[in-house]
């Protein structure tokens, strides 16, 4: 199922001569996956614009908040550097194994399957419990009678990703569609309604909160975006120029989330208790625009986070694929099965449940992308690549990672 370009034929000999020869051959009937589905599904995939710029972005802004415009910046930058590195191993290697083929490409299939079996468990777990996250963190917030419906809630929302999923690969990319948009919208209207209502002071954009906030912040906020591999496993569904799709999507997807973010956070530097907020985009909607505005933004941010659940649920299906050649449709059941089982399982305690999944799969998480950012140099040196630079993006891709473990892990220890 594995594409690879002219250039890497050339340089790898015979395997990539046989990998071409297996793509041809087994190439599905079904058509190849429009470039905007593609880049929906992206969009959907980076932690879903809304979700971050009204929730989560500015709730690790904490003691920064008069700099919020610059860590929401900063962020991003940094984020750039773990972006250059999927986007390099992708011009050369597109496939349905996503990280997983990076890994062996550059360092062997043993150390491949050890890296895709820490990320499907960790993956598999966040389509498992983040259902917990909308139903009794994110919605009774903005809906104060939902507490009646959350048994209700918590065992219909996995049943229908199921659904989503089992209808087809149209009605699935049709739902990452309809989200990417909705989301963008709801996004534009938050960002309207902050622009409007709050100054922006130049202060935000500069370091005056303290250097060791303002890291944290920036730090933190980079590490939001990580979800954003997610469509490196659509490659064997694309048509050529596969690599052009998959890095304007993807290119596309991160520029729009982080425009977003930062039009939304940074003028909160004027009114740093919405912060701390449950929802800081809901409490600005509430304040400054209508209960209804506010309304469809938690609702979206509820929908958001949801999109980012059945992104996860494509990407394991497609890498389960790629491992073991099974069909797409059994490997969906199965996980669908796991997820509607495990819900009731939720109820008994729902908060238990959470943070007991929460802390193995963030740091199975991070220690996944730690190997695919680690072999990068190996990559780089079978193809030829400068080795310096990929040195350099490899370093600083794998701090990247460290500080995600570590983080995972302070927050399970508290």
């Amino acid at each position: 199922m594995e594409q690879i370009t002219a250039g890497a034929r050339k340089r790898a000999g015979t395997p990539g001569l046989a990998a071409g020869a297996c793509e041809r051959a087994g190439r599905r009937a079904s058509p190849p996956l429009p470039a905007w589905a593609f880049t929906a599904f992206a969009v959907a995939s980076f932690g879903g614009p809304l979700a971050l710029a009204a929730s989560g972005a500015p709730s690790v802004v904490g003691d920064a908040a008069g700099s919020s415009g610059f860590a929401m910046l900063a962020g991003a930058v940094v984020f750039l550097v773990p972006l250059a590195i999927w986007l390099r191993y992708s011009r050369e290697i597109i496939s349905s194994g996503g990280l997983f083929a990076f890994v062996e490409a550059a360092a062997g299939r043993r150390v491949a399957l050890a890296q895709g079996a820490i990320w499907i468990f960790s993956y598999l777990l966040y389509v498992v419990y983040t259902t917990v996250q909308i139903v009794y963190d994110l919605l009774p917030s903005v809906l104060p009678g939902e507490g009646r419906y959350q048994t209700v809630l918590a065992l219909a929302i996995p049943a229908a990703l199921v659904a989503v999923m089992l209808a087809g690969r149209a009605a699935t990319f049709l739902v990452f569609g309809v989200i990417a948009a909705g989301q963008l919208a709801l996004a534009g209207i938050l960002d309207a309604v902050t622009l409007a209502h709050l100054s922006t002071p130049l202060s935000s954009f500069g370091t005056g909160a303290g250097t060791q906030a303002v890291a944290k912040a920036s730090a933190q906020t980079s590490l939001l975006y990580v979800c954003g591999s997610l469509p490196l496993f659509l490659g064997g569904e694309l048509s050529a120029p596969a690599q052009r799709t998959i890095r304007r999507g993807l290119i596309l997807a991160f520029v729009a989330t982080a425009v977003v973010i930062v039009l939304a956070v940074a003028p909160l530097a004027s009114m740093p208790g919405l912060l701390s907020t449950a929802v800081p985009g809901v409490s600005v909607a509430q304040q400054f625009a209508s209960p209804a505005v506010a309304k469809a933004i938690g609702i979206g941010v509820a929908v958001s986070t949801a999109g980012v659940i059945l992104a996860e649920y494509v990407a394991l299906t497609r890498l389960i694929h790629h491992i073991g050649h099974w069909r797409i449709r059994p490997i969906a059941a199965a996980i669908g099965a796991v997820a509607i089982l495990a819900a009731p399982i939720s109820l008994i305690d729902p908060d238990g449940f959470y943070n007991t999944l929460l802390k193995p799969s963030e740091v199975a998480l991070w220690v996944s992308q730690l190997i695919v950012f680690a072999a990068f140099p190996l990559f780089a040196f079978k193809r030829g690549l400068r080795m310096w630079p990929a040195l350099a993006l490899a370093a600083g891709a794998s701090a990247f990672a460290v500080y995600g473990i570590v983080t995972a892990l302070q927050a399970a220890s508290s």
